[in-house]
């Protein structure tokens, strides 16, 4: 996975039931662009996020 400034993140519940998480990328800490990624999600959370399968990357579009 390799992930710019930007890019939203989500992670898909493990449950049946389960809502999605979505972020936003703040930092790539990784090199060229690889993990982790410190990230803030919708609900206000920041964390260094090392993503697993559960995880989708979706890239930013420029305008």
């Amino acid at each position: 996975m390799h992930a710019t400034i930007g890019d939203r993140i989500v992670i898909h519940g493990k449950q049946v039931g389960q809502a999605d998480r979505h972020g936003e990328v703040l930092e790539v800490r990784g090199e060229d662009g690889g993990p982790p990624y410190f990230v803030r999600f919708d609900d206000g959370h920041e964390t260094l996020l090392y993503p697993g399968t559960d995880c989708e990357l979706e890239h930013a579009t420029g305008a």
